[in-house]
Protein backbone atom coordinates (compact mmCIF):
# COMPACT_ATOMS: atom_id res chain seq x y z
CA UNK A 1 0.00 0.00 0.00
CA UNK A 2 2.64 2.58 0.92
CA UNK A 3 4.73 1.99 -2.01
CA UNK A 4 1.64 2.09 -4.65
CA UNK A 5 1.00 5.43 -2.75
CA UNK A 6 4.58 6.84 -3.53
CA UNK A 7 4.48 5.45 -6.68
CA UNK A 8 1.24 7.26 -6.91
CA UNK A 9 2.55 10.46 -6.14
CA UNK A 10 5.87 10.68 -8.00
CA UNK A 11 4.01 9.50 -11.63
CA UNK A 12 1.15 12.79 -10.65
CA UNK A 13 4.44 14.69 -9.36
CA UNK A 14 5.50 13.86 -13.30
CA UNK A 15 2.24 14.81 -14.50
CA UNK A 16 2.46 18.92 -12.92
CA UNK A 17 6.01 19.01 -13.95
CA UNK A 18 5.45 18.47 -17.68
CA UNK A 19 1.94 20.58 -16.98
CA UNK A 20 4.07 23.27 -15.42
CA UNK A 21 6.72 23.39 -18.20
CA UNK A 22 4.16 24.38 -20.55
CA UNK A 23 1.88 26.69 -18.75
CA UNK A 24 3.84 28.23 -16.27
CA UNK A 25 6.56 29.18 -19.24
CA UNK A 26 3.91 29.95 -21.66
CA UNK A 27 2.69 32.54 -18.58
CA UNK A 28 5.25 34.68 -19.12
CA UNK A 29 4.96 35.97 -22.47
CA UNK A 30 0.90 35.89 -23.01
CA UNK A 31 0.92 39.56 -22.48
CA UNK A 32 3.84 40.13 -25.08
CA UNK A 33 1.79 37.82 -27.36
CA UNK A 34 -1.78 39.22 -27.11
CA UNK A 35 -0.17 42.88 -27.75
CA UNK A 36 1.33 41.33 -31.10
CA UNK A 37 -1.97 40.63 -32.13
CA UNK A 38 -3.51 44.12 -31.25
CA UNK A 39 -4.50 43.44 -27.96
CA UNK A 40 -4.82 46.94 -25.61
CA UNK A 41 -3.13 47.30 -22.23
CA UNK A 42 -6.98 47.21 -20.83
CA UNK A 43 -7.60 43.67 -23.02
CA UNK A 44 -3.99 42.61 -21.23
CA UNK A 45 -5.04 43.02 -18.01
CA UNK A 46 -8.63 41.98 -18.48
CA UNK A 47 -7.23 38.27 -19.94
CA UNK A 48 -5.12 37.98 -16.77
CA UNK A 49 -7.74 38.96 -14.02
CA UNK A 50 -10.48 36.75 -16.18
CA UNK A 51 -8.09 33.52 -16.69
CA UNK A 52 -7.61 33.44 -12.51
CA UNK A 53 -11.29 34.19 -12.08
CA UNK A 54 -12.12 31.34 -14.11
CA UNK A 55 -8.97 29.01 -12.64
CA UNK A 56 -10.22 29.45 -9.01
CA UNK A 57 -14.04 30.55 -9.09
CA UNK A 58 -14.98 26.99 -11.07
CA UNK A 59 -13.18 24.92 -8.38
CA UNK A 60 -16.19 25.33 -6.22
CA UNK A 61 -18.38 23.13 -9.05
CA UNK A 62 -15.18 20.37 -10.21
CA UNK A 63 -14.82 19.38 -6.29
CA UNK A 64 -18.81 18.90 -5.58
CA UNK A 65 -18.76 16.88 -8.82
CA UNK A 66 -15.59 14.96 -8.07
CA UNK A 67 -17.19 13.63 -4.93
CA UNK A 68 -20.84 13.25 -6.51
CA UNK A 69 -19.53 11.20 -9.48
CA UNK A 70 -16.78 9.65 -7.66
CA UNK A 71 -14.39 10.30 -11.46
CA UNK A 72 -11.48 11.61 -9.76
CA UNK A 73 -9.47 10.35 -12.73
CA UNK A 74 -11.92 11.57 -15.54
CA UNK A 75 -11.68 15.30 -14.32
CA UNK A 76 -8.29 15.34 -13.41
CA UNK A 77 -7.82 14.12 -17.05
CA UNK A 78 -10.18 16.10 -18.63
CA UNK A 79 -7.83 19.02 -17.08
CA UNK A 80 -4.54 17.86 -18.29
CA UNK A 81 -6.10 17.57 -21.44
CA UNK A 82 -6.79 21.07 -22.13
CA UNK A 83 -3.57 22.10 -21.67
CA UNK A 84 -4.09 21.39 -25.18
CA UNK A 85 -4.74 25.16 -25.69
CA UNK A 86 -1.38 26.80 -24.90
CA UNK A 87 -0.14 24.85 -28.41
CA UNK A 88 -2.62 25.94 -30.22
CA UNK A 89 -1.88 29.89 -29.30
CA UNK A 90 0.43 29.20 -32.02
CA UNK A 91 -1.93 29.23 -34.69
CA UNK A 92 -4.31 32.11 -33.01
CA UNK A 93 -4.56 34.88 -35.61
CA UNK A 94 -6.30 37.35 -33.60
CA UNK A 95 -6.55 38.64 -30.01
CA UNK A 96 -9.84 37.42 -29.31
CA UNK A 97 -9.16 33.64 -30.40
CA UNK A 98 -5.80 33.71 -28.20
CA UNK A 99 -7.86 34.91 -25.35
CA UNK A 100 -10.43 32.04 -25.49
CA UNK A 101 -7.46 29.74 -25.29
CA UNK A 102 -6.24 31.45 -22.45
CA UNK A 103 -9.32 31.17 -20.69
CA UNK A 104 -9.83 27.13 -21.37
CA UNK A 105 -6.41 26.65 -20.37
CA UNK A 106 -7.15 28.22 -16.97
CA UNK A 107 -10.47 26.12 -17.15
CA UNK A 108 -8.47 23.30 -17.24
CA UNK A 109 -6.83 24.18 -13.91
CA UNK A 110 -9.98 24.19 -12.23
CA UNK A 111 -10.89 20.99 -13.55
CA UNK A 112 -8.51 18.80 -12.37
CA UNK A 113 -6.85 20.84 -9.25
CA UNK A 114 -9.76 19.52 -6.64
CA UNK A 115 -9.63 16.04 -8.30
CA UNK A 116 -6.03 15.99 -8.43
CA UNK A 117 -5.09 16.61 -4.71
CA UNK A 118 -7.76 14.39 -3.47
CA UNK A 119 -6.09 11.83 -5.10
CA UNK A 120 -2.91 12.79 -3.64
CA UNK A 121 -4.38 12.91 0.08
CA UNK A 122 -5.73 9.03 -0.74
CA UNK A 123 -1.91 8.57 -2.30
CA UNK A 124 -0.29 9.85 0.90
CA UNK A 125 -1.76 8.53 4.04
CA UNK A 126 0.90 5.73 4.41
CA UNK A 127 3.56 8.15 3.95
CA UNK A 128 2.77 11.01 5.51
CA UNK A 129 0.45 13.84 4.18
CA UNK A 130 3.09 16.21 4.51
CA UNK A 131 5.86 14.42 2.71
CA UNK A 132 3.41 13.16 -0.28
CA UNK A 133 2.20 17.29 -1.12
CA UNK A 134 6.02 17.92 -0.92
CA UNK A 135 7.31 15.88 -3.67
CA UNK A 136 4.52 16.61 -5.44
CA UNK A 137 4.93 20.65 -4.94
CA UNK A 138 8.56 20.02 -5.63
CA UNK A 139 8.45 18.38 -8.49
CA UNK A 140 5.69 20.99 -9.59
CA UNK A 141 8.20 24.11 -8.93
CA UNK A 142 10.87 22.06 -11.01
CA UNK A 143 8.46 22.53 -14.26
CA UNK A 144 7.78 25.87 -13.08
CA UNK A 145 11.67 26.93 -13.01
CA UNK A 146 12.19 24.67 -16.12
CA UNK A 147 9.18 26.59 -18.41
CA UNK A 148 10.10 30.37 -18.24
CA UNK A 149 13.68 28.90 -18.96
CA UNK A 150 12.87 26.67 -22.09
CA UNK A 151 10.66 29.67 -23.45
CA UNK A 152 13.96 32.57 -22.82
CA UNK A 153 16.01 29.51 -24.43
CA UNK A 154 13.12 29.17 -27.90
CA UNK A 155 12.84 32.94 -28.14
CA UNK A 156 16.44 33.74 -28.55
CA UNK A 157 16.29 32.14 -31.86
CA UNK A 158 12.75 31.75 -33.10
CA UNK A 159 9.25 33.30 -32.33
CA UNK A 160 6.19 33.18 -30.12
CA UNK A 161 4.69 30.56 -32.27
CA UNK A 162 7.73 28.13 -32.69
CA UNK A 163 7.83 28.54 -28.68
CA UNK A 164 3.71 27.71 -28.61
CA UNK A 165 4.27 24.84 -30.98
CA UNK A 166 7.26 22.98 -28.94
CA UNK A 167 5.11 23.00 -25.72
CA UNK A 168 3.04 19.87 -27.54
CA UNK A 169 6.11 17.89 -26.21
CA UNK A 170 5.54 18.44 -22.90
CA UNK A 171 1.60 18.34 -22.92
CA UNK A 172 2.05 14.79 -24.44
CA UNK A 173 4.24 13.64 -22.00
CA UNK A 174 1.68 14.94 -19.14
CA UNK A 175 -1.03 12.65 -20.68
CA UNK A 176 1.34 9.33 -20.99
CA UNK A 177 2.36 9.73 -17.25
CA UNK A 178 -1.23 10.34 -15.90
CA UNK A 179 -2.09 7.05 -17.97
CA UNK A 180 0.35 5.31 -16.40
CA UNK A 181 -0.40 6.76 -12.76
CA UNK A 182 -4.33 5.63 -13.46
CA UNK A 183 -2.97 2.27 -15.01
CA UNK A 184 -1.06 1.93 -11.50
CA UNK A 185 -3.88 2.95 -9.06
CA UNK A 186 -7.27 2.97 -11.11
CA UNK A 187 -8.95 3.50 -7.65
CA UNK A 188 -7.27 5.98 -5.70
CA UNK A 189 -9.31 6.43 -2.62
CA UNK A 190 -8.92 2.70 -1.90
CA UNK A 191 -5.40 3.19 -0.83
CA UNK A 192 -7.50 5.03 2.53
CA UNK A 193 -8.42 2.53 4.77
CA UNK A 194 -10.66 4.96 7.00
CA UNK A 195 -14.38 5.95 6.60
CA UNK A 196 -15.06 8.26 3.50
CA UNK A 197 -18.60 9.65 4.60
CA UNK A 198 -19.25 12.42 6.77
CA UNK A 199 -19.93 15.99 6.40
CA UNK A 200 -17.26 18.61 6.44
CA UNK A 201 -16.17 19.98 10.42
CA UNK A 202 -16.67 22.74 11.80
CA UNK A 203 -12.86 23.02 12.36
CA UNK A 204 -12.51 23.07 8.55
CA UNK A 205 -14.32 26.42 8.69
CA UNK A 206 -11.95 28.07 10.94
CA UNK A 207 -8.85 26.67 9.40
CA UNK A 208 -10.55 28.20 5.81
CA UNK A 209 -10.66 31.41 7.59
CA UNK A 210 -6.99 31.43 8.89
CA UNK A 211 -5.82 30.68 5.23
CA UNK A 212 -8.06 33.32 3.58
CA UNK A 213 -6.65 35.75 6.18
CA UNK A 214 -3.34 35.00 5.76
CA UNK A 215 -2.43 34.83 2.24
CA UNK A 216 -4.37 38.07 2.19
CA UNK A 217 -1.39 39.48 3.81
CA UNK A 218 1.34 38.05 1.53
CA UNK A 219 3.01 40.30 -0.66
CA UNK A 220 2.79 38.84 -4.35
CA UNK A 221 5.34 39.03 -7.17
CA UNK A 222 3.78 40.17 -9.93
CA UNK A 223 3.76 44.04 -7.24
CA UNK A 224 7.13 43.37 -6.55
CA UNK A 225 8.56 43.01 -10.19
CA UNK A 226 6.55 46.00 -10.29
CA UNK A 227 8.46 48.28 -7.63
CA UNK A 228 11.79 47.03 -9.07
CA UNK A 229 10.70 48.27 -12.77
CA UNK A 230 9.47 51.64 -12.06
CA UNK A 231 12.56 52.29 -9.19
CA UNK A 232 14.65 51.40 -11.44
CA UNK A 233 16.36 48.43 -9.01
CA UNK A 234 16.85 45.68 -11.20
CA UNK A 235 17.11 45.43 -15.39
CA UNK A 236 14.13 43.89 -16.92
CA UNK A 237 15.60 40.84 -17.76
CA UNK A 238 16.97 39.92 -14.44
CA UNK A 239 13.31 40.48 -13.08
CA UNK A 240 12.25 36.85 -14.30
CA UNK A 241 15.46 35.49 -12.79
CA UNK A 242 14.28 36.58 -9.77
CA UNK A 243 11.06 34.33 -10.04
CA UNK A 244 13.30 31.45 -10.80
CA UNK A 245 15.25 31.26 -7.62
CA UNK A 246 11.55 31.93 -6.31
CA UNK A 247 10.79 28.94 -7.76
CA UNK A 248 13.95 26.64 -6.78
CA UNK A 249 13.35 27.91 -2.92
CA UNK A 250 9.80 26.47 -3.05
CA UNK A 251 10.88 22.88 -4.95
CA UNK A 252 13.68 22.71 -2.07
CA UNK A 253 11.59 24.21 1.07
CA UNK A 254 8.56 22.06 0.32
CA UNK A 255 10.21 18.79 0.84
CA UNK A 256 11.43 20.19 4.23
CA UNK A 257 7.87 21.51 5.22
CA UNK A 258 6.41 18.36 4.70
CA UNK A 259 8.56 16.31 6.31
CA UNK A 260 7.71 18.71 9.00
CA UNK A 261 4.28 18.65 8.90
CA UNK A 262 4.18 14.81 9.23
CA UNK A 263 6.55 15.13 12.10
CA UNK A 264 4.53 18.11 14.57
CA UNK A 265 1.34 18.62 12.61
CA UNK A 266 -0.47 21.63 12.15
CA UNK A 267 1.43 23.36 14.58
CA UNK A 268 4.11 23.63 11.41
CA UNK A 269 1.67 26.16 9.98
CA UNK A 270 2.46 28.95 12.27
CA UNK A 271 5.80 29.47 9.83
CA UNK A 272 3.35 31.09 7.99
CA UNK A 273 1.92 34.53 10.21
CA UNK A 274 6.22 34.18 10.93
CA UNK A 275 7.79 34.10 7.78
CA UNK A 276 4.69 36.06 5.71
CA UNK A 277 5.51 39.66 6.82
CA UNK A 278 9.27 38.95 6.49
CA UNK A 279 8.63 39.19 2.84
CA UNK A 280 7.81 42.50 2.55
CA UNK A 281 10.10 43.86 5.07
CA UNK A 282 13.13 42.52 3.32
CA UNK A 283 12.21 43.19 0.05
CA UNK A 284 11.69 46.43 0.48
CA UNK A 285 14.62 47.37 2.80
CA UNK A 286 16.61 46.60 0.09
CA UNK A 287 17.63 42.21 0.41
CA UNK A 288 16.08 41.93 -2.82
CA UNK A 289 17.77 38.22 -2.47
CA UNK A 290 16.47 37.33 1.55
CA UNK A 291 12.82 38.51 0.42
CA UNK A 292 12.63 35.87 -2.52
CA UNK A 293 14.21 33.77 -0.10
CA UNK A 294 11.17 34.24 2.39
CA UNK A 295 8.99 34.30 -0.62
CA UNK A 296 9.61 31.35 -2.21
CA UNK A 297 9.82 29.84 1.41
CA UNK A 298 6.01 30.87 2.40
CA UNK A 299 4.77 30.48 -1.07
CA UNK A 300 6.38 26.13 -0.54
CA UNK A 301 4.84 26.01 2.71
CA UNK A 302 0.98 27.72 1.11
CA UNK A 303 0.94 24.87 -1.35
CA UNK A 304 2.55 22.10 0.36
CA UNK A 305 1.17 22.33 4.35
CA UNK A 306 -1.53 24.15 3.96
CA UNK A 307 -3.17 21.27 1.13
CA UNK A 308 -1.83 18.56 3.18
CA UNK A 309 -3.73 20.41 5.97
CA UNK A 310 -7.20 20.17 4.23
CA UNK A 311 -6.90 16.15 3.66
CA UNK A 312 -6.34 15.78 7.63
CA UNK A 313 -9.55 17.85 8.27
CA UNK A 314 -12.05 16.61 6.00
CA UNK A 315 -13.54 12.76 5.15
CA UNK A 316 -12.23 10.97 1.92
CA UNK A 317 -15.86 11.06 0.80
CA UNK A 318 -15.85 14.69 1.15
CA UNK A 319 -12.41 15.54 -0.06
CA UNK A 320 -13.26 16.96 -3.88
CA UNK A 321 -15.47 19.40 -2.02
CA UNK A 322 -13.14 20.15 0.57
CA UNK A 323 -10.28 20.59 -1.76
CA UNK A 324 -12.95 22.50 -4.31
CA UNK A 325 -14.14 25.11 -1.30
CA UNK A 326 -10.00 25.70 -0.21
CA UNK A 327 -8.97 26.56 -3.57
CA UNK A 328 -11.40 28.84 -4.12
CA UNK A 329 -10.90 30.83 -0.91
CA UNK A 330 -7.46 31.02 -1.42
CA UNK A 331 -7.96 32.22 -4.87
CA UNK A 332 -10.38 35.27 -3.69
CA UNK A 333 -7.45 35.72 -0.92
CA UNK A 334 -5.32 36.58 -3.89
CA UNK A 335 -7.08 39.00 -5.29
CA UNK A 336 -8.64 41.11 -2.60
CA UNK A 337 -4.85 40.83 -1.25
CA UNK A 338 -3.45 42.04 -4.78
CA UNK A 339 -5.16 44.79 -5.18
CA UNK A 340 -5.20 45.85 -1.33
CA UNK A 341 -1.36 45.82 -1.32
CA UNK A 342 -1.76 47.49 -5.01
CA UNK A 343 -4.20 50.59 -3.38
CA UNK A 344 -1.56 51.00 -0.49
CA UNK A 345 1.23 51.10 -2.11
CA UNK A 346 -0.25 54.21 -4.26
CA UNK A 347 0.51 56.03 -0.94
CA UNK A 348 3.59 54.18 0.07
CA UNK A 349 4.91 50.91 -0.02
CA UNK A 350 6.07 50.98 3.68
CA UNK A 351 2.50 50.63 4.74
CA UNK A 352 2.27 47.11 2.92
CA UNK A 353 4.32 46.24 6.15
CA UNK A 354 1.57 47.53 8.94
CA UNK A 355 -1.29 45.62 6.30
CA UNK A 356 0.59 42.27 6.13
CA UNK A 357 1.44 42.06 10.05
CA UNK A 358 -1.98 42.89 10.84
CA UNK A 359 -3.74 40.26 8.57
CA UNK A 360 -1.08 37.58 10.05
CA UNK A 361 -2.01 38.68 14.03
CA UNK A 362 -6.06 38.25 12.47
CA UNK A 363 -5.49 35.05 11.35
CA UNK A 364 -3.69 33.37 14.47
CA UNK A 365 -6.77 33.16 16.79
CA UNK A 366 -8.38 30.70 14.23
CA UNK A 367 -4.70 28.61 13.81
CA UNK A 368 -4.72 28.75 17.89
CA UNK A 369 -7.95 26.99 17.90
CA UNK A 370 -7.27 24.97 15.43
CA UNK A 371 -3.83 23.57 16.15
CA UNK A 372 -5.55 22.87 20.13
CA UNK A 373 -8.42 21.21 18.60
CA UNK A 374 -5.81 18.86 16.71
CA UNK A 375 -3.64 17.66 19.31
CA UNK A 376 -7.05 16.84 20.98
CA UNK A 377 -7.78 14.53 18.37
CA UNK A 378 -3.81 12.93 18.66
CA UNK A 379 -4.39 12.52 22.23
CA UNK A 380 -7.69 10.72 22.22
CA UNK A 381 -6.12 8.28 19.70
Amino acid sequence: MKRRGMRLILLLGLVSLFGDITYEGARGVIGPYLSLLGASALIVGLASGLGELTGYGLRLLSGYLADRTGRYWLLTGIGYFLLISIPLLAFAWRWEIALLLILVERMGKAVRSPARDAIISHASREIGRGTGFGIHEALDQVGALIGPLLFSAILLRWEYREAFQVTLIPVILAMVFLSLAKSQVPAPRKLESTESKGEIPREFWFYLVFTFVSVVGFLNFPLMAYHLKVNSILEDPKIPLLYALAMGVDALIALLVGRAYDKVGFSSLFLVPILTPLVPFLFFSGHLVLGILAWGSVMAIQETIMRAAVADLTPPGRRGTAYGIFNTAYGLSWLIGGASMGLIYEFSWRYIYIFSIGMELLSLPFLLRITRRYLTWKKGE
